[in-house]
């Protein structure tokens, strides 16, 4: 039976709020709107990410997550910064990946609401609208230039150095810490087996700890924060591993594969096209489709691959249903359907294929100017660190058949999503123009004396 809350006209009554978590969302407010915006990235990931997502104020029968509090004062704070210039708020302007966020949340906005053509979905849409949307402009806003990368990423190591000390205390003691600020409160338990909740639960922070990994590699390979980088993948690894879901091991895999590929980096198009053809020979000579190898993954001994790939198998075979305004009666498809553990199904049945295809488009889009940034940097130190972004994406790209990207892990894919476009823009700043290029040649190219000299050295 589907819970209530999936969808909307659920949830809680009246406000659940931790008076810890009171205290710290209103430190955090006051933060958001004094700090300097450099400095802003730090307390923002904090609030969001360590904050259970139940923590909520209801008014007037609305619900404000902490979440969403804290991102509608992020908002206002964007709003406060001196100048109206688009490029101002959003170092380089607003780039492919910009507008294809913003055609996802707007179509899925307007989908879902002609889907349903009711009151209280138009309210529910609203509020995912503004976790998205706003989400999304004011992680942009906050990460500025190679420093606020450098931050961000040290931010989630400390984050997820102090999620795995928990989470290993939680296989220990069968209590989750952050329970006591209303987070879950009871430990999952499958076949024998505990699975640690953490703040998020234990999908969704082994997910998110897993795909990090590579952020932390390049944090360390910097030399500055090699201690807290060393920290974030002690705590990631242990996440990953605490959580005991294969969702969670498969995301760390995806990052190690992506950075296996390393050497081959100048070889990527052969090699996607390889890939292209192996599921395209696998689905001809299979027994079943070439997506039912979904149901053989089973890495904890107690997974649930079947229903990952009875949910896709189902979503391509009811294409029809869906494909126009999405569709609303999917738990009818079979026993289980209600569980859209997949992010892109959840993007075709929220919002039709408009909307999938903007999805779609926020990756391709980020690989692409990823793709293109490393050529531009071929050979320099930014390379690593835009092939570690591209190895975090693919490992997010992993997990989306694992599970749905609820508000908070959303914050974790965001951030990635901020900090491509500033690497990538600042690969294009790297290049000199034509017309200097010659000329800054000679003035760096070395004097005979210099070169005496450095010998001599």
């Amino acid at each position: 039976m589907e819970p209530t809350h999936i969808r909307f006209g659920g949830g809680a009554t009246e406000t659940i709020l931790n008076p810890l978590v009171a205290v710290w969302m209103v430190v955090a407010i006051v933060l958001i709107l004094t700090l300097p915006r450099r400095s802003l990235i730090t307390c923002f990931l904090v609030s969001c990410l360590c904050i259970p997502v139940a923590q909520v104020v209801v008014l007037g029968g609305v619900h404000f997550t902490v979440l969403r509090i804290l991102i509608i004062a992020g908002m206002i704070r964007m709003l406060m910064e001196r100048g109206s210039a688009t490029a101002r708020r959003f170092v380089g302007g607003v780039n492919d990946v910009d507008k294809v966020v913003v055609l996802w949340t707007l179509s899925q906005l307007v989908v879902f609401s002609l889907q349903w053509m009711d009151s209280q979905a138009l309210i529910h849409n609203l509020g995912d609208f503004v976790d998205a949307f706003g989400g999304y402009l004011v992680v942009r806003f906050l990460i500025t230039d190679r420093e606020g990368i450098r931050r961000t990423v040290a931010t989630l190591a400390v984050i997820c150095a102090i999620q795995g000390v928990c989470m290993v205390s939680e296989q220990i003691t069968h209590v989750n810490v952050f329970g006591y600020l209303g987070g879950h409160t009871v430990i999952t338990i499958r076949d024998g087996k505990p699975r640690s909740e953490g703040v998020m639960g234990c999908l969704y922070a082994g997910a998110f700890a897993g795909a990090s990994i590579p952020l932390f590699l390049w944090l360390w390979k910097g030399g500055k924060s090699r201690l807290l980088a060393c920290a974030g993948l002690a705590g990631a690894i242990a996440m990953a591993i605490a959580s005991n879901s294969s969702t969670s091991l498969l995301a760390l895999g995806g990052s190690l594969v992506g950075l296996a590929f390393w050497p081959l980096r100048k070889q990527m198009r052969l090699v996607r096209w390889a890939l292209s053809l192996t599921l395209v020979g696998l689905h001809m000579v299979m027994n079943g489709p070439v997506w039912s190898l979904i149901a053989r993954i089973d890495l904890t001994g107690s997974s649930s691959g079947y229903h990952r790939y009875y949910l896709v198998d189902n979503c391509i075979r009811h294409f029809s249903d869906w494909w126009l305004l999405g569709y609303k009666y999917y738990n009818d498809w079979g026993w289980d359907m209600w569980d859209l553990c997949n992010q892109f199904v959840v993007a075709a049945l929220g919002g039709g294929l408009l909307t999938l295809v903007f999805y779609v488009a926020i990756f391709s889009r980020s690989f692409g100017a990823i793709g293109i940034a490393r050529k531009q940097v071929n050979g320099n130190r930014a390379e690593w660190l835009l092939w570690c972004l591209g190895s975090d994406l693919f490992a997010n790209v992993v997990a989306h058949f694992g599970i749905n990207y609820m508000a908070q892990m959303m914050m974790t894919l965001f951030p990635l999503l901020a900090c491509i476009s500033i690497a990538a823009l600042e690969a294009r700043q790297t290049i000199p123009k034509p017309a200097e290029s010659s000329e800054q040649a000679q003035l760096a190219a070395p004097s005979e004396a210099e070169n005496m000299f450095w010998q001599s050295a």
